[in-house]
């Protein structure tokens, strides 16, 4: 692979710099991480393990012992249902695949493959779980799902959803993640495996229809006959992912007027457009990378894209071209709870501590409960399972809804519903998402929102997760009284990993990546450009100085 980046942002990838499969793929193979790197060793995230082979950090190895670590990670917990086994369409998802299974069936788990071997969403990996521990509550299922969401090419990811359905806990990820790197320590002995033949064999290996199951479910979370009865003219890019298989069956099964734009699958996504740093990353809420969806915008009533494993959404309108997923989530809250009249009385709404204030104001204007939690999908589970939280969406262009009659749909985030939900809008109100945004900020205000990544070592991270609101001495910020110094979010008082800090008018959030030498400061001003770049310049200096006193 080209290690120069020569592409331009929402421009045709430079084919010079496509992802070498090949090698790729020979390197999980060959590649022998060492448990003593760091940067090689197993390591769960928001979203679970991730890396490439080309950097020791998803190989073979990696895979072995996280798949063995779950197996007993299973026996510990009592969980002897079948476990639902998908991937997504990058290069490393199927070799992951094929290595997972020969552990799974050496250790007799009952393993849930696709029919046709067909590329399966994570929210239709999560619908099985819930599905089939609806009816079987004495023997429970769980997930696992081979992707790296939207991630380059290069990229592999492992992710385990236990009984619940959604993304694994830090409490179950903690414990794999521990258990794994003892095997890699200890050159994998004491793992179970069996070669892809047998396992493929096995009595404990069955079939699943995913597509079927999930796509015939749908009336009962979307209005689909009100999308089909008004004819609407809907465009669809899966981006070279998992959906590519669901949209077609979607639009047949309920006769929709619907357009699939893109049904290349290829692993070096060659068809992809440039992100913002000349990556090749699939990345439906960037409109970089959406940028041929974009451009045909005017040919459709609404059009919208998933990323690779569809667990993200991507809208794009004829009003207003890609709809930021802040103003989406908005528009969708406002939309479902004023739409969906079997939904029981006292439903919360679900937002991540950097998402923006205009969702807290439309809670209150629908006089709703609304909870914010630290940024990961995995803190909505337990309302969207109990059924108390009616919507639950992060600002990465993530979240689910429940079912029309105010039960459980998915727990982890589904990109496929909240397309359909655009659609189901456009339908039933006549007007698109962005246009009733519009009608929204009205009334609410138009608020002002940008993230801005920026430098910072390891030390610097450390210094920011660990900070107190004591450490915040300011008084004002842009000019406004500060109302709030938050470092645990205040819907269930866990800790955010840095520091919020808001004023009647705007916030400000800085929190450390998990996976780069970098920090994410996000902003909000409900007042113009000019206001919100005064946020930013203030909370910039005064990280700055908090580095400094490190």
């Amino acid at each position: 692979m080209s290690t120069s980046i020569t592409s331009q942002p929402g421009q045709p990838v430079d084919q010079a710099t496509l992802t070498d499969i090949p090698r790729l793929v020979t390197e999980f193979f060959a590649g022998k991480p060492d448990p003593a790197e760091p940067a090689q060793r197993v390591a769960f995230g928001t979203s679970g393990h991730r890396g490439s082979s080309l950097d020791l950090a998803f190989n073979e190895a990696h895979i072995v012992a996280i798949a063995q670590a779950i197996c007993l990670y299973r026996a510990k917990a009592g969980i002897s249902g079948p476990l639902f086994l998908g991937k997504d369409t990058h290069a490393l998802s199927t070799p992951a695949l094929v290595t997972a299974l020969e552990v799974l069936a050496a250790n007799d788990v009952q393993v849930m493959l696709d029919t046709l071997d067909r590329d399966t969403p994570t929210p239709a990996i999560s619908y099985a779980i819930l599905v089939h521990n609806r009816s079987k509550p004495a023997a429970l299922a769980d997930g696992i799902v081979l992707t790296p969401s939207h991630n380059p090419p290069r990229d592999g990811g492992f992710k385990y959803n236990p009984p619940h359905g959604g993304p694994a806990g830090s409490d179950v990820t903690d414990w794999i993640e521990q258990t794994a790197n003892t095997l890699l320590e200890q050159n994998l002995q004491g793992v179970r495996r069996i070669p892809h033949a047998r396992a493929l064999a096995a009595s404990t290996t069955h079939r699943h229809d995913y597509v079927s199951a999930y796509v015939a479910d749908l009336a009962n979370i979307i209005d689909m006959q009100a999308i089909a009865a008004a004819g609407i003219n809907i465009g669809i890019d899966p981006l070279g992912g998992a959906s590519v298989h669901y949209w077609p069956a979607i639009a047949d099964y309920y006769k929709l007027n619907a357009a699939v734009t893109n049904t290349s699958i290829d692993p070096t996504f060659r068809f992809m457009t440039a992100d913002w740093d000349g990556q090749t990353r699939m990345d439906c809420s960037s409109p970089y990378a959406m940028a041929k969806l974009i451009e045909l915008r005017t040919r459709f009533d609404i059009a919208f894209a998933n990323d690779p494993d569809a667990d993200r959404h991507g809208i794009v309108c004829p009003s207003s071209g890609l709809m930021k997923p802040n103003h989406y989530l908005a528009a969708a809250i406002g939309y479902l709870f004023a739409n969906r009249p079997n939904w029981p009385d006292g439903l919360a709404v679900g937002k991540t501590a950097v998402s923006s204030s205009l969702i807290d104001r439309v809670a209150a204007q629908l006089q709703c409960k609304l909870i914010e939690v630290p940024v990961g999908f995995k803190w909505f589970v337990d309302g969207l399972h109990n059924g108390t939280l009616g919507f639950g969406g992060e600002e990465s262009a993530g979240a689910s809804f429940l079912r029309t009659d105010g039960t459980v749909w998915t727990t982890d985030k589904d990109g496929l519903i909240l397309c359909l939900l655009a659609a189901e809008m456009t339908a039933r109100t006549g007007r698109d998402p962005g246009e009733l945004y519009t009608t929204q900020t009205e009334k609410l205000g138009a608020p002002v929102y940008e993230r801005i990544d920026a430098a910072a070592t390891s030390a610097q991270k450390r210094r920011l997760k660990s900070l107190t609101a004591a450490d915040i001495a300011a008084t004002t910020l842009a000019g406004d009284p500060i109302t709030a110094k938050l470092t645990h979010a205040p819907g269930n008082n866990a800790a955010i990993g840095g520091i919020k800090v808001i004023t009647d008018h705007g916030w400000f959030a800085a929190r450390p990546s998990g996976t780069e030498e970098v920090y994410k400061l996000y902003a909000e001003s409900f007042r113009d450009a000019a206001h919100l770049e005064a946020i930013q310049v203030e909370a910039q200096q005064t990280i700055a100085e908090l580095f400094e006193s490190a």
